[in-house]
């Protein structure tokens, strides 16, 4: 079994204005996520908010200490959600096995030991700090809350598929779920929006090979833009906006932890304050 962890540390608008295309992907963007039998993790000073993937293929992963966490075990101080984003596979937590179905997820609480991966699924992770032990929790599609957005007239029809959600899963401060487009309907999150007190990170998936989403992020008035292939994330800071544009249709997972769990707490940025 191969462990990597890299750390990114925050950096401030000011700073990431001045940056070139290459400075912006070293800290904001993250490829080479998903490789059979790695876990691959990625610790952002972001609030300590960890993502990562795991793909056990024909063998079985196992996450337990990390030391960058500074904890014996990793959920010894940590919650976590894992969504799986391939074929059916298994995670083996507190004794107890869960078959996780592609598009499923499941929440583990903090204190519940090692992880172990196995099966054909390809595993999202996600990971924020936690002051209290929540149940595990398995969210199957029919758990979620739905919630339908947008219109084919601005291109940004979709539905937005909510598991951690106060009103699904009880957590500490992890949100996580994600957003799926109808045919011809391309744009996220548009207008933008802002949350200074909660950081984000996305996960693009189901992106056809030859296609690319353009990720917009930054301060309102100083934007700038990561372009992002299939299976790619990115580290959205909380002074920055997040939105995108795909050249065909895909899904993205997003994932935030902060200072509440409203998923309606947000700062609207008006399309003429866009630069």
């Amino acid at each position: 079994m191969t462990l990597k962890t890299e750390t990114r540390y925050a950096i401030d608008p000011t700073t990431a204005k001045s940056m070139d295309t290459d400075g912006l992907r070293s800290h904001f963007h993250k490829d080479g996520l998903f490789a059979e039998g790695e876990i691959n993790l990625v610790y952002t000073h972001y609030d300590r908010f960890i993502l990562g993937s795991a793909v056990p293929g024909s063998g079985t992963l196992t996450l337990d200490h990390v030391a960058e966490t500074g904890t014996p075990s990793f959920l010894d101080r940590r919650e976590m959600g894992v969504l799986n984003i391939g074929e059916t596979g298994q995670v083996q937590v507190g004794g107890e096995t869960h078959e996780l179905a592609n598009g499923e997820l499941l929440y583990i609480g903090m204190g519940a030991g090692p992880v172990t991966f196995s099966g054909a699924g390809r595993f999202y992770l996600t990971s924020s700090p936690a002051h209290r032990a929540c149940p595990t929790k398995l969210i199957t599609l029919s758990d979620a809350r739905r919630v339908e957005l947008g219109s084919r007239d601005t291109a940004n029809e979709r539905v937005i598929i909510q598991f951690l959600h106060p009103e699904v899963c009880d957590t500490c401060q992890l949100l996580m779920g994600y957003t799926q487009f109808q045919p011809g309907s391309l744009w996220n999150t548009m207008p933008a929006h802002l949350h200074d007190r909660r950081m984000e990170a996305y996960l693009y998936f189901d992106v056809p090979e030859d296609a690319r989403v353009f990720h917009f992020m930054g301060k309102p008035e100083e934007t700038r833009h990561l372009v992002m292939a299939n299976e790619e994330a990115v580290i959205s800071p909380p002074w920055s906006i997040h939105c995108g544009a795909g050249t065909a249709a895909y899904t993205f997972c997003w994932a935030m932890a902060g200072d509440n769990v409203d998923f309606a707490d947000m700062d609207m940025v008006g399309m003429d304050e866009l630069r």
